[in-house]
């Protein structure tokens, strides 16, 4: 028992290595990104439309590409995954090298890293209850809070950092290296794949069955179709917010980069305590619960960002810790409570389902909220979409079918 216990342990330490690699760069990168377009336009409207590149392509493709994840071979998915989105981010740094960069195709570019995206994120959520204990989900999904959380701290310093001693196109080349070190460490290790019962090619009709069957997994249970509904909602809110941050720091707050890099890393050092909470301590606080909670309390961050005068930087800075912390408590509890009380063999595809149902309608609201931030202020667009969180998070306190959801489900642990 003891090896088995070292061996699932051991497997995790290196694929998360590879990862945290992964993730750091790929978070430095990304804030270059923002950077350089929030400089050059100062457009809320390009950073929304950067966002909608960047995510939709992933959240149509998402609809059926769980269908294929649980399917095929993870590990091989995963590391697919990783070297096509390394190509992509090459492309990029040559354009960007050579004074190509136009925005059309950097949107176009961005699209097609999101594309990868689409199977590498549902494929690394399917495979982690087939290497951890289901006793041990929730401190994983802690752990790979403080993971995120730490790369999300430290890649924003990073990336003004690069940005300011380098041109953009030689920080694009930091996000291959890290995809390599991912893509070594997935090599070194073994991921077992549940036994299938049907080929891993997929005839059209197949593909529709099998994208219901993960429909059905969601919509069978009340308690999971309301789960999904709230927090459906939520991100609807909660996107727009994540792309405006960078304009709300140059442009209420009059900041500079440096201050964008702080509000950035002041998100990731809350979702690191956070996710070291979950982590560290086995809280016996119903899962469900602790979610409604996180609503109200990044709501209520956002809101109040909204209405603090332009000298309260650092209030601001506060309060994204705050909503850091929630947004940490809110991904851990749910990514658990799905992979406690969903079939292993479906994981793959609800998880894609989730993401795309949850991103289709944000990015359709990007646009508008673009056009708003534009129009009526980015602070009075906090106000708006934190107190639409508020709303939501007290309304789910009331959906009681929910609450068993909350607590460890006894569904059949896998053979691995």
């Amino acid at each position: 028992m003891s090896a088995v216990k070292n061996t699932w342990k051991r497997n995790f330490g290196i694929i998360w290595a590879g990862q945290f690699m992964s993730l750091i760069s790929s978070s430095l990168v990304n804030f270059a990104i923002i950077i350089w377009l929030s400089v050059e336009t100062g457009s809320a409207e390009v950073l929304a439309y950067a966002a909608i590149a960047a995510l939709l392509p992933q959240s149509i493709i998402g609809l059926f590409s769980g269908v294929f994840v649980d399917r095929w071979d993870r590990r091989k998915t995963m590391i697919l995954s990783d070297a096509f989105i390394a190509c992509c981010t090459l492309i990029i740094a040559l354009l960007f090298h050579y004074g190509n960069a136009a925005l059309w195709l950097v949107y176009t570019l961005l699209a097609f890293r999101s594309a990868g995206s689409a199977f590498h994120m549902p494929a690394m959520q399917a495979a982690i209850p087939m290497l951890a204990p289901k006793s041990e989900l929730l401190r994983v999904a802690g752990i790979n809070q403080i993971i995120q959380s730490v790369s999300n701290i430290a890649g924003p310093a990073l990336g003004a950092l690069a940005i300011g001693l380098m041109d953009i196109a030689f920080v694009m080349y930091i996000d291959i290296i890290g995809a390599v070190f991912a893509i070594v460490s997935l090599l070194l290790v073994q991921v077992p794949h549940p036994k299938q019962t049907d080929s891993t090619t997929i005839e059209t009709r197949q593909l529709v069955v099998d994208m219901l069957m993960g429909l059905r997994a969601i919509t069978s249970d009340k308690g999971i179709s309301l789960l999904f509904l709230f927090s459906i909602l939520a991100t609807i809110c909660i996107m727009p917010i994540a792309v405006l941050f960078p304009l709300m720091t140059l442009e209420h707050y009059n900041g500079e980069p440096f201050h964008m890099s702080v509000v950035e890393a002041s998100w990731g050092v809350g979702m690191l305590i956070g996710g070291g909470i979950l982590g560290i301590l086995k809280l016996k606080t119903n899962k469900v619960t602790l979610i409604n909670y996180t609503y109200v309390l990044m709501g209520f961050a956002f809101a109040i960002s909204g209405l603090l005068p332009s000298w309260a930087f650092w209030i601001f800075v506060l309060l994204t810790t705050l909503s850091g912390v929630a947004g940490s408590v809110y991904n851990a509890c749910f990514t658990a409570i799905i992979q406690e009380n969903i079939d292993p063999l479906l994981l793959g595809r609800v998880f894609a389902m989730f993401f795309s149902i949850s991103l289709l309608p944000s990015l359709v609201g990007l646009l508008g909220t673009g056009f708003l931030a534009d129009t009526v202020g980015i602070n009075i667009t906090f106000i708006i979409l934190g107190a639409a969180i508020i709303l939501i998070g007290i309304f789910s306190f009331f959906c009681k079918v929910m609450l068993p959801l909350g607590y460890q489900n006894n569904l059949p642990a896998s053979d691995s």
